[in-house]
């Protein structure tokens, strides 16, 4: 299952990553998976799901740096996000 490995390091974007932890969640939820196979999709699996968090951490840090104030742009916490008049939810 190497080459899987390597679709799992190499993967194109978020949303095929997000995608293939799926189809990994329903095939091992399925129970008609041997055990060796099993094992490796669990695998496969974390690393996915690790590859995801570490991407929206990534994406997380941007939206802090970009967040405006005033007219500038200074970095503030994520947390900040306005509700839809515009007023922070806490």
């Amino acid at each position: 299952m190497a080459d899987n490995t390597e679709k799992t390091e190499n993967a194109h974007s978020f949303e095929e990553a997000i995608d293939k932890l799926e189809q990994i969640v329903t095939r091992l939820e399925s129970g008609d998976v041997p055990l060796e196979q099993a094992i490796e999709l669990f695998q496969e699996g974390m690393k996915l799901s690790q590859w995801c968090g570490h991407k929206l951490e990534q994406v997380e840090r941007k939206i802090e740096m970009l967040m405006e104030e005033n007219g500038e742009f200074r970095k503030k916490p994520f947390t900040n996000i306005l509700d839809e008049s515009g007023d922070p939810i806490e």
